[in-house]
């Protein structure tokens, strides 16, 4: 978990090429030493991902131990690992076993398995039990991402008792907000939150503070489900419990937050074509290089295959005009309309269930965008047409009054409440089905 220094005088932001323009300068360790200690430990950890490996090599034998831990807490876990391989061997130990146990347990993962054991094997006792357990889930499963920072209390304890054995684990777990209570048997009894006990009786039970209802996941649950399950709570802790419904771990809310954004970084690197999702962070050139062949193939076999559904929706919608002795622009307004935007539907849909409100809204609203501008505007350049005639209503073109007031009405029935309240309600939605339905029950009539 990342410790923000608040002294004012430290130097913040954009100061990368200032550290190393220190080590370039040919100072002592010892004024380089000095002269890092005015700027924040994630500007250092920054500047030694931009260092090439002898300035960075340079850099860290210059930085005490216990700065060097704080600066690790920054670095990605797999430039962290990178970083390993230019550390001494003590030094590296000395930096695992001063971080959080679940950050040490990323890093080493990124190392070769020899290395990783090697490493592991050389951590104190009790943390490398906790470290040897996190690096033993799939990287899939939920229990790769959890945390050994938690307070674990008995259920038999009284309220001085759980203080007592609060204020001792607290030494080395900062997330105290949650008190996470078990049987003698190790099973997951609930919570107490941090307040209840501050303001019991001391002499009481901890027994009755208990909230038995509370979310849990197993360690060997995939992080996906989880996510859906998990995604509705607010917790800033949830438990992980191992097939004994004993509590191994915790999946804090920056922990469920990270994996949600690992999750929709993976979803969106197989919609560009991307083999891995840290070719997210490719630079342009590089990335379209690789993948140039693979698009190139998406491109041409998806314009085949929308012009090939294309000519069967029209040639069939046709058919289903004639067969049922309706007119073509019925069809048009109904079936054809409905099949086109089926991708539009289902993205739609998608993105709500997966919580993504703002993916959902702008894939409608730049859908309809796209067909009134780019479509209208590129068929009509390219076959001027005019409006059909064949039905009316009043003595006048039905488009006129029916097609374009019914568009008018939809787009403020969808869009004033919405800027008004800033939000869409369920209400607009039945609104729209039902006038969507009459709609085509007048088509049909007409």
């Amino acid at each position: 978990m990342a410790m923000f220094n608040e002294d004012k005088n430290l130097k913040s932001g954009g100061c990368a090429d200032e550290i190393a323009a220190l080590i370039r300068d040919d100072l002592s360790p010892k004024m380089i030493q000095e002269q890092l200690e005015n700027y924040h430990n994630s500007d250092i950890a920054k500047s030694m991902e931009q260092m090439d490996r002898l300035g960075r090599m340079r850099l860290i034998r210059s930085i005490e131990p216990d700065k060097l831990a704080g600066i690790f807490k920054y670095v990605e876990p797999q430039e962290a690992a990178a970083f390993l391989k230019d550390i001494d061997t003590a030094r590296a130990v000395f930096i695992l076993e001063k971080i959080d146990p679940d950050a040490a347990a990323d890093i080493l993962r990124e190392l070769p398995g020899s290395d990783r054991s090697a490493m592991i094997g050389l951590l104190n006792g009790a943390l490398r039990k906790k470290i040897e357990l996190l690096v033993s889930f799939d990287e899939d499963e939920i229990g790769s991402r959890m945390s050994a920072n938690f307070i674990s209390l008995d259920s038999e304890m009284t309220v001085g008792q759980a203080t007592r054995a609060l204020m001792d684990q607290a030494k080395e777990n900062d997330n105290i907000q949650m008190l996470f209570v078990t049987a003698e048997n190790g099973f997951f009894c609930g919570t107490v939150e941090l307040r209840a006990l501050l303001i019991a009786e001391k002499n009481a039970a901890i027994a009755p503070l208990i909230q038995h209802r509370f979310p849990y996941v197993y360690c060997s649950e995939r992080t996906e489900d989880c996510i859906e399950r998990l995604k509705s709570y607010s917790e800033s802790a949830i438990p992980v419990l191992d097939a004994s419904n004993c509590i191994l771990g915790v999946i804090t809310l920056k922990d469920l937050v990270e994996a949600v954004d690992d999750e929709m970084s993976d979803d969106y690197a197989k919609l560009g074509g991307l083999s891995a999702e840290e070719d997210l962070h490719e630079p342009l050139r590089a990335s379209l290089k690789k993948r140039m062949p693979w698009l190139l193939v998406l491109l041409v076999l998806g314009a085949v295959l929308i012009a090939l559904g294309a000519n069967l929706l029209v040639d069939n919608g046709t058919l289903i005009a004639q067969a049922l002795g309706v007119p073509e622009s019925v069809i048009a307004l109904t079936f054809v309309a409905l099949g086109t935007s089926l991708p539009e539907l289902v993205t739609a849909i998608t993105s709500l269930v997966k919580g993504c409100s703002d993916l959902s809204l702008g894939n409608i609203v730049g859908a309809n965008v796209f067909n009134l501008v780019l479509v209208s505007g590129v068929s009509v350049t390219l076959a001027p047409f005019t409006v059909p005639q064949s039905s009316t209503l009043f003595g006048i073109n039905s488009s006129l009054v029916l097609e374009i007031p019914v568009m008018l009405a939809v787009m403020m029935i969808m869009t004033l409440p919405a800027l008004k309240r800033g939000k869409l309600s369920r209400a607009q939605g039945i609104i729209l089905l039902c006038i969507y339905a009459a709609f085509c029950a007048i088509q049909f009539t007409m």
